[in-house]
């Protein structure tokens, strides 16, 4: 009963971004919005030319359906359809779902009268995945250097990428992308876990408080955050996480053509080693 009766406070009228009440209802427990149904059409249009393509591919197997960027030799151009153009089309849909359930996102916390979090936590995603198809390739110059859609050739894509510079764990923004991706699952696992413990207690003892769960990691680190605080702490860790994983990806090619590892000469070159 509490949930429905917070929900009668926030639906209400306006916070719309564009559309004003032409498209503000919802369906069942879902709000639906103008960008909600921009999503819902990007979604199921891009869906639609998956399948179609899986169909012209030859095989339904799902870990071998393959929809390929166009060769290198088109450039920045607009492809055939069965040579890259269909990617292409998929990619625009992609953005088209990505950035419309953020803007739904921004209305909600509109009705709500919330910050903006979670639809600016979704963008740092819209932003990693943009550079691998969009910033990356504009800047090599050719659509071709986007990763391809399916699950082996993706898989591939990122063996091969990886093998093209030698040692892909030498970019230094890989090492800052994978310490935050692990941070991350460390930061929440104990705070899943200490949550878990509290409130689920031994057969006849009592539900412990915030202040047992702070005085946990007082003892066990030295310092809490607290109950706030650590999901701003795994906020900022998987944010980062994303970040840096789109960084990793937009150096290699466009600002660093050779293997990493030669990256880290620098080192050796200091003025700190004794000759020889």
């Amino acid at each position: 009963m509490a949930l429905l009766n917070f929900e009668k406070k926030y639906r209400v009228r306006g916070g719309t971004l564009i559309g004003g009440d032409l498209f503000d209802f919802w369906v069942g427990p879902f709000y639906v919005g103008f960008f909600g149904v921009t999503t819902a059409f990007f979604s199921a249009l891009g869906t639609v030319l998956i399948l179609w393509g899986a169909s012209q591919g030859g095989t339904w197997n799902v870990w071998l359906i393959n929809i390929a960027p166009p060769d290198l030799s088109y450039g920045l151009k607009f492809a055939p359809l069965m040579d890259g153009g269909l990617w292409q089309l998929i990619t625009i849909c992609a953005h088209g779902a990505f950035i419309s359930w953020a803007l739904r996102e921004v209305e909600i916390c509109r009705k709500l009268g919330i910050g903006f979090h979670v639809p600016i936590a979704f963008g740092v995603a819209i932003f990693a995945y943009t550079t691998l198809v969009v910033f990356r390739p504009l800047l090599l110059g050719a659509w071709g250097h986007g990763f391809p859609y399916g699950i082996f050739s993706h898989l591939d894509w990122v063996s091969n990428v990886g093998y093209q510079y030698l040692h892909f764990h030498y970019n230094p923004a890989h090492m800052l992308a994978v310490t935050f991706f692990f941070t991350t699952t460390l930061a929440l696992a104990l705070h899943g876990g200490l949550i878990l413990s509290s409130t689920n207690p031994q057969k006849g003892e009592e539900v412990k408080t915030p202040e047992h769960e702070d005085t946990f990691f007082r003892d066990f680190i030295g310092y809490s955050v607290g109950t706030l605080g650590i999901h701003r702490v795994g906020l900022l860790l998987a944010l980062n996480a994303g970040f840096w994983s789109a960084i990793c990806i937009i150096i290699s090619g466009p600002l660093w053509t050779k293997g990493w590892p030669e990256w880290w000469n620098w080192w050796l070159e200091l003025p700190i080693w004794p000759a020889g």
